[in-house]
């Protein structure tokens, strides 16, 4: 990892500290609402007005550095794969596996990235 690489990988780490939790507004009212973000578009909605005590907005300031962006945070590009083929765009990347693959394709993929010594972002429990 290049030195103005591991320099921004510092500054993302300080930013998402000091970054607030974006939660949807009320979901801590309602069993239904899931706290991922949605955007408040209420004529009175609190949030969007910015009232301080209801949290804040997401804006493009809370953004983490454009050269490290898509980084994991153990420094490599995250590549998501969905059949061993993916694999061969994975050089240099940890991978991850989505989770619609089944457990015969998913052992494939796994060992073939232990062949190419890539590193499985979300290998299987057993971990053969």
């Amino acid at each position: 990892m290049t030195s103005e690489r591991e320099r921004l990988m510092k500054v993302r780490a300080r930013q998402k500290k000091r970054k607030p939790e974006f939660n949807r507004c009320d979901s801590h009212k309602k069993k239904k609402l899931s706290p991922s973000w949605r955007r408040p578009r209420g004529l009175h909605n609190k949030l969007r007005q910015q009232i301080a005590a209801k949290g804040k907005l997401v804006k493009a300031g809370y953004g983490s550095p454009r050269g490290v962006r898509g980084y994991h945070p153990c420094g490599m590009k995250e590549v998501l794969v969905k059949n061993p083929d993916d694999l061969k765009n994975a050089e240099g990347c940890a991978v991850r596996i989505a989770a619609t693959v089944g457990m015969k394709k998913r052992d494939e993929i796994e060992a073939m990235a232990r062949e190419m010594n890539l590193k499985v972002l979300n290998p299987t429990a057993g971990g053969d």
